[in-house]
């Protein structure tokens, strides 16, 4: 992976530091991507030195405009680049209802307006060279409407709306696509929510290494759709089997007979 150029959102901690570990000891080269510019230094320093790659940094606060253009250039322009990492995000303490909307909108911001505008840059520059690798973050919330924030929730489901679309669009092309599914993994999101991630059930907690490592075998393996804890595959199989068997359905000339009088 020497030849490889991934920029990674939301690098300074959790996912996105661990992806940034883990590709550059494929041998990647990095450009990191968050607002904390000294976390960021500190984690590019440390795998310079441990693994000998190039890491650049890129301070953004991508829910501000300027600086999503700043990153949304770096795209465009570097030619180098072959992997896009669209990890940034940030989820809101409580219900939808009760919450802060202010505090809503940013992160519907960065999880959705950020991820969107970056996918599509990434999406054009790569098929244009016909070659390059865009991994979006959702979360298994994507596929629950029963806990957490329905906007947070929502967000996902379009994350993952999104990836499948941009695989249709990008058949044969050269470039691939993936959407990556975690459920509850040990990161400071929770923290940045306000809750203590100590009132999380163990058996439920994935490790931020474990995760990364089997997002990056999925990626290997040419998944789509990657749940990293899912251990029967026949699970996720049937719920999109049925999810297509709608299909047919959906859009007729008459209404269903249960609702004619």
């Amino acid at each position: 992976m020497s030849h490889q150029l991934a920029l990674i959102t939301g690098a300074s901690s959790g996912i996105g530091a661990t992806y940034a570990k883990q590709l550059a000891a494929r041998g990647a080269n990095l450009i990191l991507v968050a607002r904390d510019a000294a976390r960021l230094n500190a984690l590019a320093q440390s795998l310079r030195d441990e693994h000998g790659v190039e890491v650049n940094v890129l301070a953004a606060d991508l829910t501000h405009h300027a600086d999503l253009q700043k990153v949304d250039r770096e795209i465009h322009e570097n030619t180098r680049i072959t992997m896009l990492v669209n990890n940034a995000g940030m989820t809101v303490e409580g219900e939808f209802i009760e919450g802060d909307i202010a505090q809503i909108q940013t992160m519907l911001t960065l999880n959705i307006t950020a991820l969107t505008q970056l996918a599509h840059s990434a999406a054009q520059v790569f098929r244009a060279r016909r070659s390059g690798t865009i991994v979006n973050i959702a979360s298994v919330l994507a596929l629950v409407s029963e806990s957490a924030n329905s906007a947070y929730n929502a967000s996902k489901a379009y994350v993952l709306s999104l990836t499948r679309n941009m695989n249709r669009e990008l058949v044969d092309s050269g470039v691939r696509v993936q959407a990556v599914l975690p459920g509850l993994t040990r990161t400071e999101i929770f923290e940045r929510a306000g809750k203590s991630i100590n009132d999380l059930p163990a058996e439920m907690l994935m490790e931020v290494d474990d995760l990364v490592s089997a997002a990056l075998s999925g990626l290997d393996a040419g998944e789509l759709v990657t749940i990293p804890s899912v251990e029967d595959i026949s699970l996720w199989q049937r719920y999109d089997e049925a999810r297509i068997a709608i299909l047919p359905y959906i859009s007729l000339n008459k209404p269903a007979s249960r609702y004619l009088s």
